[in-house]
This record gives structure tokens, C-alpha cells and sequence, in this order.
């Protein structure tokens, strides 16, 4: 859009019957799709207005999921709409380099092109081990297709994915194990939102196993065992594998045009998302981390601005937020405490914890905490972590403080927020962390 928007003749090739991509179609919207139904769904069971009045159930994965399918449909009809309304042709089939300025569609149709974006995302990673046509074993592109709650299951993974789909299978009572090949969970995150997330899924019920390694998986009619290096056996009605995904990239003829990808699959680009080729952009998980749907966004907007000349500064790359939607939801943003300390920063922290929150106890959603990290001196803001409900929403007020030039921490305690809400636990933090100076 941002190229047709510049004036350039914009083509778009898709290898799947519909437009929207893995995101779209069977990863981030359906999967987020069913959290939000689930949570739904457990807030009901364990409201006790309802257990007075007798209301006890336990819905099917088919119920589950049933709002899903309308969902997807909504944001393909509103994304044609917008390559309809700008003219935009797309190509149905697998797009193949045959030299540097043309691609076949399906070997048959030709299209020429002065430049290309690379958008091709990612899929689960499938070991050749891993007998993935079992009927009880998963991968994360399959596991929504479940057709029955199984009763246990064994999550082999235990990063962004694996941590969602152990939260949500223990909000519906499926007994989980999770399995993490390292010694904690997700490690890029602050070291006390890990805590508090290990904290709160044991607190479930999830059995949370760390620094294991597959040795070799058996598919039984029963059930899957996971048999470990360590000597355990983890036998579960399912298995969902979660460990590791790989560039979609191996049917683009890129040898035709000189390009490699690494051991991943995926592609290698510079600062303004060219490959080893200039006319050759890449965006999105494809190239890697951050691999988010909304990091993929501003990619592709910040490649198509570079190829229409504007080469510096176009847009926010930097400072992406991250949001894992385990139940409660996680959000952070900037440096966390372990970069600041090896880096010798002076910060100070600021503290809210949502059980003292007026809306908090309202929504009955009191586990949680929104944590500001900022410079001692300056009192410049420098990373914003969230464990708790809202999480992915209130961290874009941090976001935005924190990227600007004029304001800092005493923007949060010389701001009115609305009350009671969960924003409102950045004038507490901001003040807590304040009172910290004196």
C-alpha cells in the first residue's frame, strides 16, 4: 500500500486460495481468537453469579473455536478491499525467481518487475524425527485444527508460542508439561516478569520442565511419549512440538538470483531491509527477529518508503514492543534491568502492582504489574514491562514517552488519568519510582 501510495504499479503474488498470510489464517488471529474466547468463557465459569445460578460448563474445542472462522473471513474481505480500491492485481500461486527482474507464477505466468518485497513469513519447524502425520501429534499450525480437548498435553517448546498455547490449554483443564530446551523461560524478557509468569503457571497447574532435550518421541494409540535426554518419560494424550520455525524460502528461485539464506531459512538484510541484492527487499518474519505481525507492519512500510527514496529516518523500526498473549498477557518495551545493569546505566524502578488498582479489582484481574525503568539523572524513560490484563494495550502509553525527546517521568504523575483504569497504574508507578530518588 505504501508503494501504491507513492505512485508506483504494485503486484502481489500469494500462494494460498486467500489473501492475510500465516498471521491471518492459522496463526496470530486465529490463535488469538480462541484466547479471547476461552478467557471469555473461564471468566463465566468462575464468576459466582453464574455458579449461583447453576450455569456449569465445559465447551468443545468446536465451540471454542467457532467464532474463528468468522473472524478471518472479515479481515480478507477488508484487506481485498483495500488491493481493489488501489488497483492492485494479485497473483494466486508460488512466485519463482527465473532471473533478476521477473518471477514466474506457478511456472507459468510471467511477471516483470523493477524491484521486489520479500514477504513470505514462516512455518513450524518439522524435524525429520518427529512423525508429524500421527493423528496426536501437533505443530503450531495444526494444533487449532484439535478436534477434541484432549485431556493432557505435552508442549515441546517453550518460547512465545509454546508459553501461549500451555496458558490457554490450562484455562480450558488440560493438564500441561511444558518442555523448555533452556534454563528459563522466555530469557529476552525482564527478569521479573520471567518470575512472575513461571510464578503464575505453576501456580495453575503447569508442570514446567527446564533445560531438556528431545531424545526421541513414540505415537501411540493412546497418547504420544516424549522420551528425554535426562532419562524422563512425559506420556500425554497429545504432543504439540513448538520448538523452532523456518523461513518460507525454499521454492523462490532465489539461486537465480544469487541469494542465500542461513541455516533458518531465512533471509539476511541491511538496516533499510535490502538483501545482498538492492532491488531485492525482505520483511517480516522472514528475516527474523523480532518476527512480529506488527514489526512486519512497519517493515514493509519502511522498505517500500527506502525504494521511493526516502532513505533515512522514515519511520519507527526501533523500540518494537513485544506482546505474548499468555493468560495474564505480557507486554514490554526498551531496555530491561539486566541490559541497563551490564551496560552501567543509573535507572531506578517504579512499581505498580495491579492488585492495588481500583480497576483491577473491578475486572477481577488483580495478578500483575506494570514496572518503569528510568534514568536516575535525566529521568528519561528507558523500558516499560507489563505482566497483567491490558498489558498489550497500556504499554503504547510508556511507548510513546519513551520515544519522545520532551517528555519523561514526571509526565505520568503530572498527567490526569481516567479512573479507575488500568492506565492509571503509570502515575502509580511513576510516583513510586519517584519517591525513590529522595
Amino acid at each position: 500500500m505504501q508503494a501504491r501510495k507513492g505512485g508506483l504499479r504494485v503486484g502481489v503474488a500469494e500462494r494460498y486460495r486467500q489473501i492475510g498470510g500465516g498471521c491471518t489464517h492459522w496463526g496470530t488471529i486465529p490463535s488469538k481468537a480462541l484466547r479471547h474466547t476461552i478467557t471469555m468463557a473461564m471468566n463465566v465459569m468462575r464468576n459466582p453469579v453464574f455458579r449461583e445460578m447453576g450455569i456449569q460448563t465445559s465447551p468443545t474445542m468446536e465451540q471454542l473455536r467457532r467464532g474463528t472462522a468468522s473472524i478471518i473471513a472479515k479481515q480478507v474481505t477488508m484487506r481485498q478491499s483495500f488491493y481493489d480500491r488501489n488497483d492492485i492485481p494479485v497473483y494466486f500461486g508460488t512466485a519463482s525467481f527465473v532471473d533478476d527482474h521477473t518471477v514466474t507464477i506457478d511456472g507459468s505466468q510471467r511477471v516483470r518487475s523493477k524491484t521486489f518485497v520479500i514477504a513470505t513469513g514462516t512455518r513450524p519447524y518439522r524435524p525429520p524425527e518427529v512423525d508429524f502425520d500421527h493423528p496426536r501429534i501437533f505443530d503450531s499450525d495444526t494444533i487449532l485444527g484439535i478436534p477434541e480437548k484432549p485431556g493432557s498435553i505435552a508442549i515441546y517448546g517453550a518460547g512465545v508460542i509454546g508459553t501461549e498455547y500451555a496458558s490457554m490449554f490450562r484455562n480450558v483443564g488440560v493438564k500441561v508439561n511444558l518442555v523448555n530446551t533452556r534454563g528459563s523461560l522466555l530469557d529476552f524478557l525482564d527478569d521479573e516478569i520471567v518470575d512472575a509468569l513461571a510464578y503464575h503457571l505453576r501456580d495453575q497447574g503447569v508442570i514446567i520442565r527446564h533445560n531438556e532435550t528431545v531424545d526421541r518421541i513414540e505415537g501411540k494409540n493412546d497418547g504420544v511419549v516424549l522420551l528425554l535426554k535426562s532419562g524422563k518419560r512425559v506420556k500425554t494424550d497429545v504432543l504439540l512440538w513448538a520448538n523452532g520455525r523456518s523461513g518460507n524460502t525454499e521454492k523462490l528461485g532465489l539461486e537465480h538470483v544469487e541469494l542465500e539464506v542461513n541455516k533458518r531459512g531465512q533471509l539476511e538484510v541491511d538496516s533499510q531491509f535490502q538483501t545482498a541484492r538492492e532491488h531485492i527487499y525482505a520483511v517480516g518474519d522472514v528475516i527474523g527477529y523480532p518476527s512480529l505481525a506488527s514489526a512486519a507492519y512497519t517493515q514493509g512500510r519502511a522498505a517500500a518508503m527506502h525504494l521511493l527514496g526516502h532513505k533515512d529516518g522514515n519511520l519507527r523500526i526501533n523500540d518494537i514492543p513485544t506482546g505474548i498473549y499468555t493468560s495474564p498477557e505480557i507486554s514490554s518495551v526498551g531496555q530491561n534491568e539486566r541490559e541497563l545493569t551490564a551496560a552501567c546505566v543509573p535507572y531506578e524502578v517504579g512499581q505498580a502492582q495491579f492488585k492495588s488498582l481500583a480497576r483491577a479489582q473491578i475486572m477481577g484481574a488483580t495478578v500483575g504489574m506494570l514496572k518503569i525503568l528510568f534514568h536516575r539523572e535525566t529521568l528519561k524513560v528507558l523500558g516499560v514491562h507489563c505482566f497483567g490484563a491490558n498489558a498489550s494495550e497500556i504499554v503504547h502509553i510508556g511507548q510513546a514517552v519513551m520515544d519522545s525527546q520532551d517528555l519523561n517521568l514526571e509526565f505520568f504523575f503530572e498527567t490526569t488519568f481516567n479512573y479507575p483504569t488500568m492506565a492509571e497504574a503509570y502515575r502509580v508507578a511513576a510516583l513510586n519510582g519517584y519517591n525513590r530518588l529522595f
